[in-house]
């Protein structure tokens, strides 16, 4: 856009281009925009400035017509900012400018303050950073911490925790249906919507050629469900998020859940389940990764095969025995185990991966692909089922 361009219009559609144009290029002698932001839009271009100033460093200095970095680092300076964000974005964005803030210009430290952790807006990246930290947390700063975790954790299991429940009571009513029932187990209503193609309307009635039954038997048998879940530090996001499900799985009576996180060593979280929170500050984000030996803990831990169904969250970066890793998980599936295997559990997007590792498995029938938090619900119910997996 050269200035003449910027300039060409004059009426308010034009003025409002101008005006998004200033705040995108950030002023100075070559935005060409000609505009001068005053009142809000002069401190929404402060609170940009601050942060995409310079080169990521605090304190940059910026050359003529660039913009600068200017939260250094001072905390007041940076409590400020995140108020003035806070007024003058909505919460979405906030977010994405406290995680580049973060990123950019190193205020991972500053969060170990009290009031720091009061002015942010919380969200699962930031429960990320958080864990990594939370070695590092003074006892003033602790339970700040678990407070904002916890406000966190609460909006996840609001927005997951009814449908998950239903999707998955749902699929435990249909595996446990049986095709031959006794009288007495027989559900007349499934039954005859399952018949209907077989009316005789000459008789006014249903041949019931297939039965339909509660499978009262069958659903006194509970499944298992073994998450196993990499804390690497990549998979930061993702550990949040199986927190949770972890935590609304165990909920549910017709199931028996365990949690297990891994890095090269292995620890079972299964009895704080009943706390996502616990969990999450049981967790240690960082270190190597030891797939293998996480997964030949879970596969101790299995006393029913045929009813099992494991789930592995990583990015396959195996530091541990690759080829063992492999024959481990052949063994699980050829006893009878389901086995999903899920590269992320997060809104993050694709993540980076070990290739290799993800074809072997995929060989062995476990396909590997990163799930979103809304898509896990279809991919648990799948598997409880034995029917394919919905991948994206």
């Amino acid at each position: 856009m050269n200035e003449t361009d910027a300039r060409a219009g004059s009426g308010p559609a034009d003025a409002a281009r101008l005006r998004r144009w200033r705040l995108v290029l950030g002023g100075g002698g070559a935005d060409g925009t000609g505009h001068t932001p005053a009142g809000r839009d002069a401190a929404m271009d402060g609170a940009l400035e601050a942060l995409y100033g310079g080169d990521g460093e605090p304190g940059a200095r910026r050359a003529p017509g660039e913009r600068s970095a200017g939260l250094g680092g001072s905390a007041p300076r940076v409590a400020r900012w995140l108020g003035d964000i806070r007024t003058y974005f909505p919460s979405p964005v906030v977010r994405v400018m406290q995680r580049d803030a973060i990123d950019r210009l190193g205020l991972s430290t500053l969060l170990l303050e009290p009031e720091m952790l009061e002015a942010v807006e919380p969200d699962v990246h930031l429960v990320a950073t958080l864990l990594s930290l939370h070695q590092a947390l003074p006892d003033t700063t602790r339970e700040t911490a678990r407070l904002v975790v916890r406000r966190v954790v609460e909006e996840l299991e609001e927005r997951l925790a009814s449908r998950t429940r239903a999707t998955l009571t749902g699929a435990l009513d249909r595996s446990a249906r049986v095709s031959r029932p006794r009288h007495h187990d027989i559900d007349w209503d499934r039954t005859i919507r399952a018949n209907l193609g077989n009316y005789l309307p000459e008789h006014r009635t249903v041949v019931p050629e297939r039965l339909v039954g509660h499978g009262r038997a069958a659903r006194a048998v509970r499944k298992e469900v073994v998450l196993c879940v990499d804390q690497s530090g990549s998979m930061a996001s993702s550990v949040v998020y199986a927190s949770v499900f972890g935590a609304v799985l165990a909920s549910m009576r017709a199931l028996s859940t365990r949690l297990v996180v891994f890095d090269t060593s292995v620890v079972d979280l299964t009895e704080r389940l009943d706390d996502p929170v616990d969990v999450l500050f049981g967790a240690r984000l960082g270190g190597g990764t030891d797939i293998n030996r996480a997964l030949a803990y879970c596969q101790s831990r299995i006393t029913r095969p045929a009813e099992t169904v494991v789930v592995l969250i990583s990015d396959l970066h195996e530091g541990g025995i690759r080829d063992e890793m492999v024959a481990r998980v052949a063994a699980m599936k050829a006893a009878g185990v389901e086995f999903v295997t899920l590269l992320a559990l997060s809104d993050d997007g694709a993540p980076a991966y070990d290739h290799d590792h993800a074809a072997a498995l995929a060989a062995l029938g476990s396909p590997a692909f990163a799930c979103t938090p809304d898509l896990f619900p279809e991919v648990m119910a799948a598997a409880l089922e034995k029917r394919p997996l919905p991948l994206p």
